[in-house]
Parts: C-alpha cells; structure tokens; sequence
C-alpha cells in the first residue's frame, strides 16, 4: 500500500469521482460534514468544485494506491478579518473508513499545518463532534489543546451532540520540537 498526500488545485481523471465516494463513505460512518443525510451526487461535485475556487481554502488529498480516500482542507481569513489574520482552520479533515490505519489522516494534518506555516499563519485552530473519538486522539497528540466544548453543537438523528474546540500554537509547537 503506497499513501501519498497532495495539494490539489484541479482535479484529474477520477479524482472527483473518488473524492465523492470517500465522502459519501465519511457521511455514512457518521464523521461530519455537517451533513447527516449523504446527499447527491450532483451536490457532492458542486460542493468539492466550489472549494477548488474558493482563494481562502487549500485542499490536500490523501492517495492510498493513488486513489483519492481522504482529505483536508486549510480554510485562512478573507481579507476583511484582518485581526484575524495570524489564525487558519482545519475543516473537514477525514479519511474513508476502508483507508484507515494507514497513517492519512496523521499525513494530512501535517500538510496543512505546514501549508499554515509557509502563508505565516502562527496558529490553527478546528472543532470536531464529541463523537470522534480517533479524531480527538489525533489531535490531541500532535498538540493540539482542547480549550473549550459546546454542548449543543450539533443534532444528529434527532440528537444533541456536544463538540470540542482546539487550537495549536505553530511557532511555537515548531520551536519546542526543535529545542
């Protein structure tokens, strides 16, 4: 199994296609999107097309065998919120529940935290459902502090689901690894 991780400006050959069934895994398994129902196809494409032409996101995909089973995107501050201006988000970052256990989701983050760092963003911060248990574990190792959690985040299948807020200090995660 060869993974590989990509910044992704336009998509090529079956790209989109993978990239919908990867999703469409993700909604199913229950990890986000904030949708619950996985909706069309037609809408899964326009969703994936609009974030290539959006200028403040970038998205990274995660290749297992060269095809697309996960991604992330890093979302940065349009020009009018410049006092948030140091700050970047990581938004729906997933891999498909087959593709798992590969190291991609670990891969991704790196990617865009590195990304973050390289357009002189000094934080990043994501929230994630209180159900995502490997997500938080994720996070949480590669330093990410957990600094608060709303109890109504979300409602899923009728339910309230509580999420949790994190935020990694770039720089200086950076320089203690390099100390």
């Amino acid at each position: 199994m060869t993974i590989r991780v990509e910044k992704i400006e336009k998509f090529r050959s079956s790209d989109l296609e993978d990239l919908c069934l990867a999703t469409e895994a993700a909604i199913k398994e229950g990890i986000g999107f904030n949708w619950i129902v996985t909706p069309s196809r037609e809408v899964l494409e326009a969703y994936w097309r609009g974030v290539l032409v959006v200028p403040e996101r970038t998205l990274f995909v995660g290749r297992l065998d060269g095809s697309i089973v996960g991604s992330v995107q890093l979302s940065r501050p349009g020009p009018n919120r410049q006092s948030q201006a140091f700050m970047a988000a990581i938004e729906k970052h997933f891999v498909a529940p087959w593709a798992r256990g590969h190291g991609l989701a670990k891969e991704l983050l790196r990617a865009a935290e590195e990304e973050a760092l390289r357009g002189g963003y000094s934080v990043v911060r994501l929230d994630v459902r209180a159900s995502q248990k490997a997500a938080i574990t994720l996070y949480e190792s590669a330093g990410y502090e957990r600094w608060g959690v709303l109890d109504q985040y979300e409602q899923v299948n009728g339910e309230i689901v509580a999420g949790h807020f994190f935020v990694k200090d770039l720089k200086r995660h950076a320089a203690q690894k390099s100390a």
